[in-house]
């Protein structure tokens, strides 16, 4: 293997990706005039340039080129329903022919609330957000007040949305808080510090499994090992399952067996649709009480009646406790798949994850923490990714891999071939596994 080779062929995967997709490029340089870089979400552009999806049905996408694809990415899992799921659209229609902007409590939130309350046990009260961002913004807020202190506890690798992700240290967007980054997955580590700066530290905020970072599983003596240290130390301890709240009946966080003080959850639980929500311990949720608590919490649409009946409608009719847990497995048995083909042909690559969220890794060995992927040349990453683009699969150039519900058997068998095809035809440009 060596650096020329690997750019030779991703600059060939460049030119033929070009070559198939002009009025994609087309749609890019227009846009470039007035957006930078034709972009206002930064995990969707890629070099050269993006694709333009034109339209999206069940689990297929299409391109500005008409192009079909299998849609393998989901709105980096905000999109479990898959698209224009009949029950979404016709709860969302119903909602819009009772007006949009009510400016009042309505009919739908309390209803989404109770739902949300009751299959997540450790949520005893909620407040809706617009995004997962916002969640995780307003769960530190609580934490912060609630406990009169300053510091909190994330980890390098940890993202909670566009204003906080973290490295070794906090990310230039990041908000200004005081923040104690330490390495995931090292329970040792995190006890002594807990321990260290216990009377400073208001919250522990972690993801039971690292999304952004890779797909990489919260270690159970490391999760268990926050949620006793911050008890000791008297701090609350907010796990993020924006991502991992769809990989179990009832969340991560609940099937390790781990009861969090607050938790924060994203958009799949809306319907797709804008949203957020962070809630836990009634005492901690009182904050908010509009009666009695000391803190307002603001936002035109946390109560839009669009999202209040397309979450209702989800998570009813579609994605029940029944359905997750189903999801979950088919995802179990894609990587198990993927992982016992990789390791036959004998080259350094693995998917890791939990249920239906997985990544793709050119590195040999347990994945415990980004340190572990340093040595992944990210190069083969983007060459994966053109590839299952020539194979008519739409996937993430981080190689993230995200299943909806409207994905097929045929669709994972779709695949599972095309990484077989990768290796067949790169094998040349990958490491072995030995």
């Amino acid at each position: 293997m060596t650096h020329a080779a690997i750019d030779q062929a991703l600059a060939g995967a460049h030119q033929r990706f070009t070559e198939n997709n002009p009025a994609s490029l087309r749609q890019f340089e227009e846009q470039a005039r007035y957006m930078p870089g034709a972009n206002s979400r930064s995990v969707l552009f890629y070099a050269p340039f993006p694709l333009t999806i034109a339209k999206g049905e069940g689990a297929a996408l299409w391109d500005a080129d008409g192009h079909r694809y299998a849609d393998f990415i989901a709105e980096y899992t905000a999109g479990v329903y898959g698209h224009s799921a009949p029950e979404i659209r016709e709860a969302v229609i119903g909602a819009m022919q009772g007006g949009i902007n009510l400016t009042g409590h309505n009919l739908l939130e309390g209803r989404l609330a109770r739902l949300i309350c009751e299959r997540f046990p450790q949520i005893e009260q909620l407040r809706f957000t617009n995004s997962g961002t916002e969640a995780n913004l307003m769960a530190l807020t609580a934490a912060l007040h609630f406990t009169g202190r300053r510091k909190l506890v994330v980890f390098s690798g940890g993202y909670h949305g566009g204003v906080l992700g973290f490295g070794a240290k906090p990310l230039p967007t990041t908000v200004p808080f005081d923040f104690l980054v330490l390495p995931y997955n090292d329970a040792q580590t995190a006890r002594e510090q807990i321990e260290k700066h216990g009377p400073e530290i208001a919250a522990v905020l972690a993801e039971p499994m690292q999304g952004a970072s890779g797909c990489i599983p919260g270690r159970l003596d490391f999760l268990q090992a926050l949620r006793e240290s911050a008890t000791r130390v008297g701090a609350l301890l907010v796990f993020d399952e924006v991502m991992t709240s769809r990989l179990a009946p009832q969340g991560l966080a609940n099937k390790l067996g781990i009861r969090s003080d607050l938790t924060t959850l994203g958009k799949y639980i809306g319907g797709g649709m804008s949203f957020g929500a962070f809630g836990g311990r009634a005492d901690v949720m009182a904050l908010f009480d509009p009666r009695t608590g000391p803190l307002a919490h603001s936002g035109t649409f946390n109560n839009n009646v669009l999202t209040m009946a397309a979450g209702h409608a989800g998570l009813t009719k579609l994605f029940t406790p029944e359905a997750a847990g189903a999801l979950a497995a088919r995802g179990d048995a894609m990587r198990q798949r993927l992982n016992a083909l990789c390791a036959g042909e004998g080259v350094a690559m693995q998917f890791t994850g939990v249920g239906s969220l997985m990544n793709a890794h050119f590195v040999a060995g347990e994945v415990r923490s980004t340190d572990d992927l340093a040595p992944v040349d990210a190069r083969l990453r983007q060459l994966l990714f053109f590839h299952l683009l020539s194979e008519g699969i739409y996937t993430s150039p981080r190689g993230f891999v995200v299943l909806s519900l409207p994905l097929t058997d045929a669709d994972i068998d779709r695949y599972v071939a095309a990484v077989g095809s990768f290796i067949g035809e790169y094998r040349a440009l990958l490491p072995c596994a030995n």
